[in-house]
């Protein structure tokens, strides 16, 4: 299983930004795309996201992204 986390710092005794798990099959599936279809798949992503987030749910995904909480 590979665990992904970001960079940020723990201050205040406290750790900020995300972490996540994926199964190594997904992994592998993911590779098997071409770059193409990882492109799209992206574009969808984001398409998805810019929809059906609010202004306050984006605001808060990019202080999260940036490492800010």
């Amino acid at each position: 299983m590979f665990r992904m986390k970001n960079k940020s710092e723990k201050k205040n005794g406290k750790r900020k930004g995300f972490s996540y798990s994926l199964e190594d099959e997904k992994i592998l599936a993911y590779m098997k795309l071409t770059a193409g279809e990882k492109l799209q798949w992206l574009e969808e992503i984001n398409r998805f996201t810019f929809l059906v987030l609010n202004d306050r749910q984006k605001e808060f995904r990019e202080k999260l992204r940036s490492g800010e909480i």
